[in-house]
């Protein structure tokens, strides 16, 4: 083996300089990244003192995890599922060409047959996991892997993946291990159901290795380092517990090797998701581009695996392939910090590296006993996330990782997996928790200011204070409030007055900073035109909220709604509950139920058809306005179709419209901030479009006042324009002030408590300008504003106040204080104290049947609170009528 480095380096530190980083090492102190790239290079008597240093923070790691003296592996085995790959990676020997295939006598893929059966023989010998080993999406460069993956009734690698999981889990009681190189956001929700664990190397953040022609990288789509670190934030999103790690040898320098250690080491700070992390060392091969390369030396990858301990700390799980080193040398690894060897089968090989066979497990356990260690077998996921179970891990994965692990989250060893079922819960799921909202949540308010994992789910805030600080501070300048009198605001209305949705970015900055006679000047521009679409009428919907559950387990940061299963405020409604909700809001002259609710772990994605049709089952006339985009996401994700598909089925069940939330701020950086991401802009914008061209229409909405400035209010005005010009899909747009009180964003002290009243009106008024021609109705929330506020913004651009809602938890528990249902005689009167007339309309802003309004004038000061649910007292002709 060469001693030299075949590596290239940034730079080669003094003696003194890797003293200096050793006894700091030594100190326990944090290394920086010149210090981390410094102990890279430390050899002979440094490299001694470097690895004593890795083991005593691996030691205090396993000490603190109840696992002292152990290091773990998993007992699994390797289906190659394809050897087609998009990629053209020059190191590897597995990909092959379908010309390949071909002659050796192979399909594209392996049957469903072939790799149960290789399931199947894990199973008996005590293997627990299995892994796919395949190339990245090869459909994609590939036609005949596309064809052969439609002749077998899968539209892609990730689907067919998917139904082999359930089927290996269903038939042996294995747990897949899912790693097919890049994912979407979207096939990571799809996956996670079947898989407890996934995976995919960052392998390098060299971009030079990805750009320069003869590089290991160049020519591969999904070795984009932008591309995979992006994998790594979408899974942490999703609460995935992650495997990933670098390749070292390959062409990179040390300072790329500790750019990689930092930003899987941030991605694991942000999300806790990173459940072990690989380095691992080039070999090279016969056959490849790189055959000619020498081998990673033995010192450079024992410095580097002491140092990516150091700079991973004493909680990450370090992993090592015990088969690329050599059986002699393993205990130079333990000495280096690692306590993890990764999958080893006792039936198929390396795939990968077929040339380095796996060790035999006893013998691995009396090298690993040798080194002063203990071996115990794991699971593919990690003991940590088996023992939390949710959010981690799917409802529907629980009792095949139950059946299989012992109380500490670790492998039960010599037990032999079984076949369990997995599907969708049955629908009976709904039914559980405190479910009379309308007398309790909505009337006397929270049992607790909190969700009971607030610290468990939103962790640690300082990062994200900082970084909001500074946007607001940098916002400031270019959209602070401005004086009466600014010429750039003056300037800016005079454009307005002739073209009041074709204004530059700056000019609508410079009006949502309008103060004093300016504001009033906004205001009043903005109520012109309103009068001129609208005329004074200002509308309202009889319509019922159904938040059908707000058990939620996404984590969203701002969101006051979401409750665990076993929290005090839990709720879930049954499907008789629905119905009859929906049968009491139409005994009232109700013709809208909006329904939305949580990301329930235990919802079939059919769910949401079920619900459709209990509505429609119960009261056909009703229009059904319901499912956020998040909905459909999960919808999607979770009955395995495609949105078109979603929506279609959804439609055909009864939904007649969505409600166009969860659109919060369509930017992605305050997104990650509000939602860690869990509907990218892009996903929200394509569930929308999709259906409107499948006609349902939406809403459109903004909630701002939380980390967020005007600047991004203009940005999100922009996208919806651009929507509607593409689609005339969206029937309003709705204004939503972010209310603070019970927010875990404003708790921490990253979010603002809500916006000023000055906002409240450039916003609005602003708001009409902007989208003049596009959407003609404003709507301003008397939930968030009450009534004097709301009575503001209808002077200032906006045209209708929604709906009647009889219940409204949403708000409720986040803390607004303005109830959860207005009669009709209220909503009338609200208007008629600006001097306007309130009129009853539909969802689509159309006008309700005689027989609807006569019921709703019913009942317009009794409205649903007051009749304590009781039917008797509807008059004699509207009973009849029904």
């Amino acid at each position: 083996m060469p001693s030299e480095s075949v590596t290239p380096a940034s730079f080669v530190p003094t003696a003194s300089a890797i003293s200096r980083a050793l006894k700091r090492a030594e100190s326990g102190v944090t290394l920086d990244a010149v210090e981390a790239e410094t102990l890279m290079h430390a050899r002979a008597g440094d490299l001694e003192r470097l690895l004593v240093a890795a083991s005593r923070v691996r030691d205090a790691g396993l000490a603190k995890a109840g696992r002292p003296g152990v290091i773990t592996y998993s007992r699994k085995v390797f289906i190659p599922v394809t050897h087609l790959c998009q990629d053209r990676c020059h190191y590897c020997a597995f990909v092959k060409t379908p010309a390949q295939l071909a002659r050796e006598g192979k399909a594209m893929f392996m049957s469903p047959d072939e790799i149960l059966e290789v399931a199947r023989q894990g199973a008996e010998l005590g293997c627990k996991e299995v892994l796919f080993t395949l190339g990245d999406r090869p459909e994609a460069r590939w036609p005949e892997a596309a064809e052969w993956l439609d002749a077998n009734g899968y539209d892609s690698t990730i689907a067919y993946l998917r139904a082999m999981a359930i089927r290996i889990m269903e038939e042996t009681g294995l747990l897949v291990h899912m790693n097919p190189g890049v994912m979407t956001w979207e096939e990571i929700q799809r996956l996670k159901p079947v898989s407890p664990s996934m995976g995919m190397m960052l392998e390098t953040t060299s971009t030079r290795l990805f750009t320069e022609k003869g590089q290991a990288h160049f020519g591969s789509p999904d070795k984009d380092p932008v591309v995979r670190l992006r994998v790594i934030e979408d899974a942490g999103r999703s609460n995935v517990p992650f495997t990933t790690g670098l390749l070292l040898g390959i062409g990179e320098s040390y300072a790329d090797r500790v750019e990689g250690l930092f930003a899987i080491r941030a991605a694991a700070r942000r999300h806790g998701h990173i459940q072990e992390v690989i380095i691992q060392n080039f070999r090279s091969k016969m056959s490849t581009a790189m055959m000619r390369r020498d081998d990673l030396p033995l010192d450079e990858y024992i410095a580097a695996v002491a140092v990516s301990r150091l700079v991973l700390g004493p909680a990450a799980r370090l992993q090592t392939p015990p088969n690329l080193t050599d059986e002699t040398e393993l205990a130079l690894l333990v000495r280096a910090g690692i306590d993890d060897w990764g999958g080893v089968s006792p039936l198929t090989p390396d795939h990968v590296n077929p040339e380095r066979p796996w060790p035999n497990i006893d013998e691995l356990a009396r090298l690993t006993g040798a080194a002063g260690f203990t071996l115990r077998e794991r699971l593919t996921v990690h003991p940590h996330y088996v023992r939390a179970e949710e959010p981690w891990l799917d409802p529907r994965l629980l009792p095949h990782v139950r059946a299989l692990a012992d109380t500490g989250g670790l492998a039960v060893e010599g037990r032999v997996p079984t076949g369990l079922p997995w599907q969708e819960p049955d629908p009976e799921w709904l039914g559980s928790g405190r479910v009379n909202l309308h007398t309790e949540i909505d009337t006397v308010g929270r049992a607790t200011d909190r969700r009971s994992d607030f610290e468990d789910v939103y962790g640690d805030w300082s990062e994200l204070r900082e970084k909001v600080g500074r946007d607001r501070a940098g916002a400031m300048g270019v959209a602070g409030t401005r004086g009466s009198g600014d010429p750039a605001v003056h300037a800016a209305l005079l454009r307005a007055e002739s073209d009041p949705a074709g204004l530059s970015d700056g000019e609508y900055l410079a009006l949502l900073g309008a103060e004093g006679g300016d504001l009033d000047a906004l205001a009043g521009l903005a109520d012109r035109i309103r009068r001129e679409v609208n005329g004074d009428g200002i509308g309202y919907v009889v319509n019922r909220n159904i938040n059908f559950t707000n058990v939620c387990y996404t984590g969203c940061r701002f969101c006051a709604f979401a409750q665990r299963r076993t929290d005090a405020d839990a709720f879930t409604l049954s499907m008789k509950q629905v119905g009859d909700r929906v049968d009491e809001a139409w005994m009232i002259g109700a013709t809208e139920i909006c329904m939305q609710g949580g990301i329930h772990p235990d919802l079939p994605g059919t769910a949401y058809f079920d619900l459709a049709r209990e509505v429609k089952a119960r009261q056909p006339q009703m229009h059904l306005h319901a499912f956020s985009p998040m909905e459909i996401v999960n919808g999607a994700t979770r009955t395995g179709l495609s949105y078109a598909e979603f929506l279609s089925e959804a439609k055909s069940a009864g939904l007649d419209t969505i409600p166009g939330t969860a659109a919060e701020i369509l930017d992605d950086d305050v997104r990650w901030i509000l939602t860690k991401g869990k509907l990218p802009a892009s996903a929200w914008i394509e569930i929308v479009t999709t259906a409107h061209r499948l006609g349902i229409r939406s809403s459109s909405t903004m909630m701002y006042g939380h980390v967020d400035n005007p600047s991004h209010w203009v940005g999100h005005l922009r996208t919806l324009s651009r929507i509607q010009d593409e689609t005339g899909g969206f029937t309003e747009f709705v204004l939503l002030p972010f209310v603070h009180a019970n927010s875990p964003v404003y708790l921490a002290g990253v979010a603002r408590p809500g916006p000023t009243a000055q906002e409240n009106r450039a916003v609005h008024a602003v708001a009409r300008l902007m989208l003049h021609g596009r959407i003609d109705h404003i709507q301003t929330s008397w939930v968030k504003l009450g009534t004097e506020g709301t009575q503001l913004m209808l002077q200032g651009g906006a045209d209708d106040v929604g709906g009647t809602l009889m219940e409204e938890t949403i708000s409720r528990m986040a803390g607004a204080d303005n109830g959860s249902e207005k009669t009709v005689d209220e909503l009338e009167e609200l208007a008629r104290g600006i001097g306007r007339h309130a009129y009853q309309r539909t969802t689509t802003y159309g006008t309700p049947s005689e027989e609807r309004r006569a019921v709703a004038r019913a009942h317009a000061s009794t409205g649903y609170a007051s009749t304590g649910k009781s039917l008797k007292l509807l008059p004699l002709e509207v009973a009849q009528a029904r």
